[in-house]
């Protein structure tokens, strides 16, 4: 079960990003999270762009951060074109939710955001 602690450090990293959206942006992206058992999927959504797709939004996963409760430490996955999953290896993992935040935020590789 992820912690409680850290899941509300997530969802207060999700509403800060998207109350840091420029004006002219809100309400054409926003950006929410999909929560397991064991995992939380940072997600980016879009309106739909034609009438014929109908009114939902489109979803495209970022991230991915899983929490082992054996170990009490957070891993952080980067998501292919395939949407597959796949370890980030370039930050081990934590019992530090806000490490890999700061991760997907620095994105170095821009492997997250483009």
């Amino acid at each position: 079960m992820i912690p409680e602690n850290d899941l509300a450090r997530l969802r207060r990293w999700v509403d800060t990003r998207n109350a840091d959206l420029p004006e002219r942006a809100r309400g054409l992206i926003r950006y929410e999270l999909d929560v397991t058992d064991r995992t939380v999927t940072i997600v980016e959504c879009r309106p739909p762009w034609r009438p014929e797709y109908g009114p939902e939004w489109t979803r495209f996963p970022i991230a991915r951060l899983r929490y082992t409760k054996a170990r009490g430490e957070w891993s952080l996955y980067w998501r292919d074109r395939n949407l597959e999953f796949h370890e980030y290896d370039l930050v081990d993992p934590t019992p530090h939710v806000n490490d890999l935040i700061a991760e997907i935020e620095r994105d170095p590789t821009a492997i997250f955001w483009g």
